[in-house]
Order: C-alpha cells, then structure tokens, then sequence
C-alpha cells in the first residue's frame, strides 16, 4: 500500500472495525445489486402547476392506478378508483366518507382500504431490501408497518395475529392516521427518484408550493432550466433578472406569486408605475389572463404599467451587461438607442418601423440612464429578493440538489439542448480570455453561477452577468435560440421581427454522427444512450414528434402549464424508466382539484412508447450499481488487510 492507500484503508476501519462488520456489509451490498433497478421518473416544464404536478406525484403518473387495476380484479371499477383516491388524497377522502356513510359502513371501508393498501404496499416494497423500506416508514408507525407487510394473514394462525393488530388499531383509534401514514409510504416507494428536467417557475401561480413539494422528495436531481436561472439570478442579487423575474410575472397575471407566495413587497414598484404611466395606455403590456389576481393588483391597466415600468428598467439594465460583456454576443439587444423618439421610429437592420409607444422615462440622449426613481426601485427590489427567507431557501436547494445538465445510467438530461453550429460542431464562448465549447463550456457556466451565488452580498459580483447570459445569449444550452426578441414583441407591430431561430442542434441532433459526437463528448455508450430534453412543448396527440432517432431522444416538455392550452390538448408527460423499459406517459389537462375528489375520476393517463429492455435491469447495470462494486472491492481489499494483519481488528472503532 502507498500513503494514500493506507490513509484510506485506516479511514474506512474506523467505520468498519472488524472482519464481522467489513464482511455483513460486503454481503449486503452484494444482494443490493441484484435488486431490479428502481422506477425513475422524468419530468419537465412544470411552470408553477401545481395542482397538476402534486397529482402526477401522487398518482405516480398513472402506476398507482394500473397496480391497482392489475392486482385487484375482484374489485369493480367504482371501487378500484376509490382506493386509488384513498391513497392519492387520504384527508379528503377520510372526510369525504365519514361525512357521507354510518359509522358501521364506514369502519367496513377503512378496513377494507387498509388491508388492500398492505397488499400494495407490500407488492411494491418487494424489490427493495428491508433497510430501504425501514427507512422510509413514517416512525410512529414503523413497527406496525413491518408487521403488517411482512407478515401474510392467509394462514389460520397468522391470520389471527394479523388480524388483532388491525383489531388494535382501530380500538385505540389511529385507523385514519395509519391510513395516512400508508398512503404517504405507497407512493414513497412508487418513485424511487425523480428527475426535474428544467422550468420549475414561471407562467403558472404557484412555483413556492412545487419548489416545496420538491424539496419534500428523499430522492431528486434537478437540471435547471432557462426560466429557474432567472430566479436563481434574481435570488442572487442580478438586477437583469430580478427585473425579468416581475416582467414575466407581470406578464402572466402571476405577481400574487411574489407578493403572497414569497413576500416580496412591490408598493414601491407600484407606486412609481401608476404615477409614471398612468396616462400611457400600455396596450402591449395587458397580463395574459389565466390564473387571476388579487387585491390592488386585480386591475389589469394596473398592472400593465408595473409591466411597462419593469420591462423599461430591464432594458436599461441589460445594457450595463451587454457593454461590459462583448464576449457575450449580445450588441443587438441595444435597442433603446435605436430608437427615433420624435418620429417613433426604430431601425433594426437597416429597416425601419413603427413604434407607438411613449416612453416617458427615457432620455433620448442618453437613453440607457436609469432616472433616480428606477435607481431607487430596483435597489428596494434586489434587497427584497437578496433578503427574502423562502426564496433563498428554495434557490439554495436548488444549487445543492442542481445542475447544468446530468448524466446518469447513460441517459444525459439537458433542459434545452447543445449548442452547435450549423456544421454539428460545438459552438464556442469565450470565458475569462479562454475558448470553451461542448461539456467544458457548461461546467464552466455552472461554476459562474455557483460562485456567483455564493458571493451574492458582494457589491461588486461580475460573475452574476452569467445568469443574463444563461437567458438569452446564443450559447446557452438552456435558452438554445440565436436571440431573444423581447424588445421586439412588445413594441413592433411586424411580427416578422420577433422570430427566434432555434440553435441547429434541434435540426441537427437525429443525425447519427452529430448525435455519437454528444454522446462521446459526454462520456455515455453509443449503443444505448439517450438524451432527455424539455424547453419545447410538444403534442403527440397533433403528430409532434417526441421521440426521435429511433428512441434515443425523448422530448418531454408536453405544456403542464395552462398558458399553453391552446398549443397542446394534453398537460404534460413523464417519462418513466423501470427495471423493464423506459415508457411515455401523456397525462389530460388538469382541472381543479375538487372536481377530482367529487368524482373520484383521475386523469387519464396514456403509454405512447415503450422502449423495452434487451434483459431486465438490476442495481449492478446503474451507476449505482457501479459505486456500490467499487465499495464492494473496497471492503474486499479491507478483510484482507484485517487477515494479513496490517491493519488490526477492533483498533479503529469509533466510540
């Protein structure tokens, strides 16, 4: 042994101090790795929908539901839904059957309910070893779970046993917590890790309780998408994204999701718009109406002049970026400049349009100055976002359990895509006087990012221009266009000069040899890598193609958010990946949640795609499997060492 082999083995004997100890450990990772692969769910673009996402957790994206339907054939469809909605929402149903049924009916029921969740249960808790399910009972009722799971009543003196704990649970009352209890540890193990691939905020009201539900999952990554940067950005402390954060809020009718879900005070934002643009129409900056406001901001010119005021002070902003940052490639973002404010005039490539807009807080001159009162508003905002408890919360879970992108059992999941150039090459950004293109260039932009984050109370932070960059700049693999016409939308009426050109990667990425160079470049086999995308919704019910090279490519952004209701029929997919295949799901728009327990209908949820395994997968085929056989030789090594007496036994144990 060499130094450090010696340092590690000394380190690793602290933990196990003795062959008895090195050896139960080696043989219980040994049996890890011939479980099946646990189930993995992937899905994207969740936008702030709540109520949809918080099903399709709970329903496992439809799993619990063709469990059910498979196992229990004795029971017809009325009551095969009803148990599935006892495990979806247990409060609502407990208090929805008590209320309806006689106490007599309604303890038949829960019994019923109860012993069909343990067979469940146990049928699911199958392919994990005791320790797993262990640590995932709820530990009020840990002892009776275990009981109950491993022990089956359809001998006559089991059945007796079985039977008065059951009996005991109901004497002393805890029938409906247990319940509860079981119902939280089914759908626990139904997903044995979940995959966010990008846009957890925007567009949809209630992006606080996804970003809670989330952090309650045991097992999760992350890949961040373009819109949860500009809110990473913003927690940071970025002017550019803080301004982009309440436009888009603003935008979508969701500024309740600021001021209720996050308690970020917008009075001061207020006031400045209705004074500044109170007599300006602001007709280009009406909310698109969909999930409604409350209090002062139910207005809607209202809260078209906070949008306008925003918009403006970002623009104005972008600027101090754009000119510090040439590498960025961002120049013909400077449009204020381009502006002929007597005639209301731009040109834009030589072409010249209307606008019809005031602009009552631009100094033609020097039209990139924030006036005192914009100063003073983005300097309330950035403390408000710097400062806001909930907020930095939810943006450090997501730099802790996040990336840029991830690769894991050969699938590497990406928000939007690779930039390339029009050849399939790489495209490439300079970074600190240095060229960097492919897997390079986006650990490089997360480590901006990172430090950025880390560093957010610094005055001068130039790392927190990356989050700017990340939003639109055309090698961003989260944004994946040439160029973000925002200014454009808002203000030219010749919708031919707000097209974004999308990255050739979209083009480019069925082309065998553009698609090997990716996988190579980040480290997966060929023969069964696969690349998991979002960013673009997409319908499959419309022929939108979702899978592409042969399967190889799932696309999995089907429009959660009800912004897009009139682009897709359906509300989104997950794409599951089991010890036997990996499989799409398109889920139905969701409705409201009391529509769903009143009629005990779930969502349908349909298979378009199976991509079945050549074999079944177990633990030793995941990168899993692959640490744990390293540890397994680890511990190996580690008894022989206890045998050859280098290292002596019991010496290391820890007090």
């Amino acid at each position: 042994m060499n130094h450090y082999e010696d340092k590690y083995f000394r380190l690793l004997a602290q933990k196990f101090p003795n062959v008895q100890s090195a050896a139960t450990e080696l043989i219980n990772l040994n049996a890890i790795l011939n479980l099946p692969k646990g189930t993995e769910h992937f899905i994207a673009d969740i936008h702030g929908e709540y109520d949809a996402f918080n099903h399709f957790l709970k329903n496992a994206s439809g799993i619990l539901k063709q469990k059910i339907n498979q196992h229990f054939t004795d029971l017809d469809k009325t009551n095969r839904r009803r148990l599935s909605f006892f495990i979806y929402y247990p409060h609502d149903m407990l208090n929805k059957y008590q209320k309806a049924w006689d106490h007599e009916a309604f303890e038949l029921l829960l019994r019923d309910v109860l012993n069909r969740m343990i067979i469940l249960a146990r049928m699911i808790a199958s392919k994990y070893t005791k320790s797993h399910v262990s640590k995932n009972l709820p530990e009020e009722f840990s002892y009776i779970i275990q009981e109950l799971l491993y022990e089956s009543n359809k001998h006559e003196d089991k059945a007796r046993y079985y039977d008065a704990i059951m009996d005991a649970i109901f004497s002393t009352g805890r029938e409906k917590k247990l319940l509860i209890e079981l119902s939280r540890f089914i759908r626990r193990l139904a997903i044995d890790r979940l995959h966010i691939v990008g846009d957890i905020f925007d567009r949809g009201p209630k992006p606080h309780m996804v970003m809670d539900k989330i952090m309650r999952q045991k097992y999760v990554d992350i890949q961040w998408g373009n819109h949860d940067i500009i809110w990473m950005g913003a927690a940071s402390g970025c002017p550019v994204s803080i301004a982009n954060v309440i436009r888009i809020a603003a935008r979508y009718d969701n500024l309740d999701c600021l001021e209720d879900g996050y308690g970020i005070n917008l009075r001061l934002l207020s006031s400045f718009a209705n004074k500044v643009y109170k007599k300006d129409p602001c007709d280009a900056f009406y909310p698109k109406k969909e999930n409604g406001t409350n209090g002062i901001l139910d207005h809607p010119k209202f809260v078209a002049r906070m949008h306008k005021a925003i918009t403006i002070i970002q623009f104005k902003l972008e600027q101090r970026i754009i000119e510090r940052n040439p590498d960025f490639d961002l120049s013909d973002r400077l449009l204020l400049d381009k502006v002929d404010y007597d005639e209301k005039t731009i040109t834009i490539d030589n072409e010249t349009y209307a606008i019809d807009h005031a602009f009552p807080t631009v100094e033609k001159n020097d039209p990139w100055r924030l006036t005192e009162e914009e100063e003073t508003v983005i300097k309330h905002l950035r403390q408000m976002f710097l400062h806001n408890e909930t907020l930095q919360n939810h943006i450090r879970y997501l730099f802790r359990k996040g990336s840029i992108f991830l690769t894991s059992n050969d699938v590497l999941l990406l928000h939007a895509g690779i930039p390339l150039n029009q050849d399939g090459s790489f495209m490439s950004q300079t970074i600190d006087n240095k060229p960097l293109k492919g897997r390079a260039l986006l650990q490089q932009f997360e480590k901006k990012i990172r430090n950025a984050y880390l560093n957010r109370y610094e005055q001068n932070n130039p790392e927190l221009d990356y989050f700017m960059l990340l939003w639109q700049a055309p090698t961003s693999p989260l944004f994946a266009k040439d160029r973000m016409r925002t200014f454009e939308r808002y203000f030219i009426k010749d919708t031919s000069t707000h097209k974004e050109i999308m990255n050739p990667y979209f083009t480019l990425r069925e082309n065998p040899e553009v698609l090997d160079r990716i996988f190579e470049e980040f480290g997966i086999d060929k023969t069964r890598g696969k690349i998991i995308n979002g960013h673009v919704p997409l319908d499959i019910t419309k022929g939108h193609k979702v899978m592409l090279a042969n399967k190889r490519i799932y696309l999995i952004d089907g429009g959660m958010s009800k912004q897009y209701a009139t682009k897709t029929n359906i509300g989104g997919y997950t794409l599951i990946s089991d010890s036997y295949a990996f499989y799409l799901v398109s889920h139905s728009r969701f409705s409201t949640y009391s529509k769903l327990i009143e009629s005990e209908k779930d969502i349908v949820s349909v298979t378009h795609s199976e991509d079945i395994n050549d074999r079944r997968t177990y633990i030793y085929d995941t990168d899993k499997g692959q640490s744990i056989k390293a540890t397994v030789d680890d511990l190996a090594r580690l008894i022989d060492l206890y045998r050859q007496g280098i290292l002596k036994e019991k010496d290391y144990k820890q007090d």
